[in-house]
């Protein structure tokens, strides 16, 4: 008899536990968050061809080459890789740039979206007027 409660025990913490693991996937910031970082792995995809394919050859190699060097990557001193450090600083300015512009353009969109929606009369507005003209023309009439 005690065997089985004891099995009863453990059968009904497991099920607990997976019901209760089951709710926290099921949460909205789990699921949210999941989303960002799949979104944000193929983002990084983006950025970095944006960088090796679009910047790199318009922007920095004319100017690596006019400092006679063909790859930053490949400047060092006394075996100190420095233009590795120099390439992930690069690309840290160009992603943080890139997002910058990115969420520069969201808040423009957002803040125009948001003064259309205030220009528009709301219902308890046009409810109002038509409220307050209907008063006003019961007062003239007596």
């Amino acid at each position: 008899m005690a065997n089985q409660q004891t099995r009863h025990r453990t059968v009904n913490s497991v099920g607990g536990f997976l019901r209760d693991f089951q709710q926290f996937l099921m949460r909205g910031n789990v699921v949210d968050l999941a989303v960002a970082v799949i979104i944000g792995g193929a983002f990084g995809a983006v950025i970095t061809s944006f960088i090796a394919d679009i910047i790199t050859p318009l922007v920095l190699n004319p100017a690596l080459q006019a400092a006679g060097v063909e790859d930053i990557a490949e400047l060092s001193a006394n075996g100190i890789k420095y233009g590795l450090f120099l390439a992930a600083v690069i690309n840290f300015v160009v992603i943080a740039f890139v997002i910058f512009l990115m969420i520069r353009a969201f808040e423009r969109a957002k803040r125009k979206q948001e003064v259309e929606a205030a220009a528009e009369p709301t219902i308890e507005d046009k409810l109002n007027d038509t409220l307050t003209r209907l008063a006003d023309l019961v007062e003239s009439k007596l």
